[in-house]
């Protein structure tokens, strides 16, 4: 096989195998881990179950492929858009943050929660995820995204609690009180303002934005992302 047949096979390969993750993400959005065999998962997504095994090795391993491509989607979609100004870049990155919860309840619910028990791999990439957001979102804030400890503990905090309101916002969307995306979002970035002018009582380099800069003055400056979901 010659360099120009090897991409073309490598190429097809990487191809199947985001298909299969594509179709692994629909199948654990409705249904537990532990409630799909290697069976299963082979019948509906019409392939051999031996296919499944060359490409991930296992059902743990598909299923850790599937987190992380859940991770890089979530991601992706929260810190885009890099070229905006600072303030506006912090108001999409929660809008994209958001608009990725509203639209993909399981993976979210997996990536927040540290997916299956206490597996070590999936929490570590629930970690992961957490710290790139306190950078983007520091990135957004401050032009920079290295903190003082005690800057990164207050936004990590905050962020723990924008998990958790997300958690239960997409548990109750169905309920006919329950706010929009732009309504929680005008929230949040509130909630990230008062923190962020904490930040500054205790860490003076990190200067809170000034008022001109300011996001969502009020909950209806929300802009949010559009696209597929």
């Amino acid at each position: 096989m010659n360099n120009s047949q090897q991409r073309g096979a490598t190429g097809r390969s990487q191809v199947r195998r985001a298909e299969l993750i594509a179709i692994g993400r629909k199948l654990f959005a409705d249904t537990s881990y532990d409630a799909l065999c290697m069976d299963d998962i082979a019948k509906h997504a019409g392939v051999a179950k031996g296919l499944i095994y060359y490409y991930f090795k296992s059902k743990r391993g598909y299923y850790l492929a599937i987190v992380e491509d859940s991770v890089a989607d979530l991601v992706a979609r929260a810190g885009g858009d890099i070229d905006l100004p600072n303030a506006e870049r912090v108001r999409r990155t929660i809008d994209g943050y958001l608009h990725y919860a509203e639209h993909h309840h399981a993976a979210y619910r997996t990536i927040v929660t540290g997916g299956v028990g206490s597996d070590a791999e999936v929490l570590a990439i629930r970690d992961a995820v957490r710290e790139e957001l306190v950078a983007t979102i520091a990135e957004g804030a401050y032009g920079h995204r290295s903190l003082p400890p005690i800057a990164r503990l207050a936004l990590v905090g905050w962020l723990s609690a924008v998990e958790g309101t997300t958690l239960e916002w997409i548990g109750g969307l169905s309920a006919p009180d329950q706010p929009g995306r732009a309504r929680l979002g005008a929230l949040l970035v509130r909630q990230l303002r008062a923190t962020l002018a904490v930040i500054e009582e205790f860490a003076p380099e990190c200067p809170a934005p000034p008022p001109t800069e300011e996001p969502f003055e009020t909950a209806g400056d929300l802009a949010p992302v559009t696209g597929s979901p």
